[in-house]
């Protein structure tokens, strides 16, 4: 059957840089690849890409608990290694870089020593299932998902609000299969949050009072071998969403219409992205199989940008 939309149109991504040999570690077993790989050994696993005020992209890598930043030419560096297993990563207004850790809940990284410290370790002393991605609202408050091994046959996971200045927590939802990527659309009435063991966007449209409201499904996707992890969102109020396991980031408009499709030179393993480069035209995105950060920039015609980056506030 024709569909009703327009065909996207198809974007073959570039390679914007890679772990170089000395940062991979071959054969060095860890007990994230023990666990999520059945066995097999993995040299990195890398996820959370977020721009700093000058161009850099940090990015985690979840096996080994390490955090890595490539300047705009490409050049990988090591900034931070500790015990734990680094999801996502975000980095607040007024520059402090906030951590979703699958082992120790929400952490602090200091860009400027490496040290990483807790932020947030549990919800009034019950520990979390395992947090995975965050995102920051303008009034500063932190987003995450606490995803753990959720799924169909356990669709507890959960979304938080936290105000790190007040310490205030908020659980929104607590019934979601494997919640993951999230953002905030630009009037920051609704949430959209992949929910990846369903192999769907879910849009959760959130009250005056701060609740979450008749929650629905947004996007439902098929195939793969996992489903939508990171979102992404564009200048003109449209979704983006790494298909994970089919080496694909879709391009939604505000409507949820397919506009583009972004295809891996490398990997399955699209997990994550973000808007960057100049005039925030150009989107990143985390291949995590290889180790390697893609780029891809879009037709002029279709006018897809990204979010000012630190739109949530100025320093």
């Amino acid at each position: 059957m024709k569909s009703i939309f327009p065909e996207p149109v198809v974007v073959e991504a570039e390679i914007f840089t890679e772990l170089p040999a000395d940062l991979r570690r071959p054969g060095v077993p860890s007990y994230w690849a023990s666990r999520n790989k059945r066995g097999a050994t993995v040299d990195s696993f890398i996820e959370g890409p977020s721009f700093d005020r000058d161009g850099n992209l940090w990015f985690v890598d979840i096996p080994f608990g390490r955090i890595f930043r490539a300047d705009p030419s490409g050049v990988v560096t090591q900034m931070a290694e500790f015990d734990g297993q680094p999801n996502g990563l975000k980095i607040h207004k007024d520059g402090r870089i906030f951590i979703a850790d699958y082992q120790n809940g929400i952490l602090n990284l200091d860009p400027a020593t490496g040290a990483v410290t807790s932020a947030l370790k549990d919800c009034d002393t019950e520990g979390f299932k395992g947090c995975n991605d965050l995102h920051f609202g303008r009034d500063g408050a932190l987003y995450f998902t606490d995803q753990g091994q959720t799924g169909l046959q356990d669709p507890t996971g959960k979304v938080y609000r936290w105000m790190p200045d007040t310490d205030f927590l908020t659980c929104l939802i607590d019934k979601v299969p494997s919640p993951n990527g999230l953002v905030l659309d630009q009037n920051e009435h609704t949430l959209y949050l992949a929910v990846t063991r369903a192999n769907a966007v879910w849009r959760l449209p959130l009250s005056p009072s701060g609740r979450v409201n008749k929650a629905g499904l947004f996007l439902q996707f098929s195939g793969g071998r996992a489903g939508p992890d990171g979102l992404a969102l564009t200048a003109q109020n449209g979704v983006v969403v790494c298909q994970t396991g089919l080496g694909l980031v879709w391009v939604h408009d505000a409507l949820g219409r397919p506009i583009a499709v972004v295809r891996s030179p490398r990997g399955l393993g699209t997990t994550n992205c973000a808007f960057g480069g100049e005039g925030n035209r150009t989107l990143y995105m985390t291949e995590s199989d290889s180790g390697t950060i893609l780029k891809a920039d879009f037709p002029a015609e279709l006018g897809i940008s990204g979010e000012p980056m630190f739109a949530h506030a100025a320093l």
